[in-house]
């Protein structure tokens, strides 16, 4: 009996071990405070981002966090945590998690992880600032296209510039 519960920890440290090496960015919140519904709310939004959120003992935090060679995140393990975590968009999470924690007093951003190094609540406030994946990718088609927008329209003014010239 005692063989089996140790097993089992041991797969759910290995199981947030590997959540925690794959995400973009991790979030870990204190989210003592959201009622029931605010916190399916935040799992929902979450979700609908890519993203997922999970409540787990910092005793397997802290474990998992050493097996996946992250370091300074022992700081966060502390009271009641819940992680947002996200293998996509590194904004998701701390746009959400930022949210919430606007909205609801109770809730606190600890800290957490953006590719793969510990950051602190300042970095993952500015993260939250950031347009997520989709805006990002819009902001550079957008880029890359003014170039060629702006020769068409540099040709258009060169072809209509020789249209309105009288024939020889």
């Amino acid at each position: 009996m005692k063989q089996e519960k140790l097993a089992q920890k041991e797969a759910l440290v290995k199981e947030v071990a590997a959540n925690l090496k794959g995400a973009k960015s991790v979030i870990v919140v204190d989210y003592l405070g959201l009622t029931v519904e605010q916190a399916t709310n935040m799992r929902a939004e979450l979700r609908e981002q890519g993203a997922t959120m999970k409540v787990i003992k910092n005793t397997v935090l802290r474990r998992a966090a050493e097996e996946a060679g992250l370091e300074g995140l022992e700081e966060f393990f502390v009271g009641p945590t819940a992680i947002a975590y996200s293998e996509e968009d590194p904004v998701a999470p701390a746009k959400v998690a930022a949210k919430y924690a606007k909205d609801v007093e109770s809730v606190e951003i600890k800290g957490g992880i953006i590719e793969g190094k510990a950051a602190s609540l300042e970095e993952i406030q500015a993260l939250a600032t950031l347009p997520n994946r989709d805006g990002l990718l819009s902001m550079l088609v957008s880029v890359l296209q003014a170039p060629v927008r702006d020769f068409a329209l540099a040709v258009k003014a060169v072809a209509e510039k020789k249209d309105d010239e009288p024939a020889a």
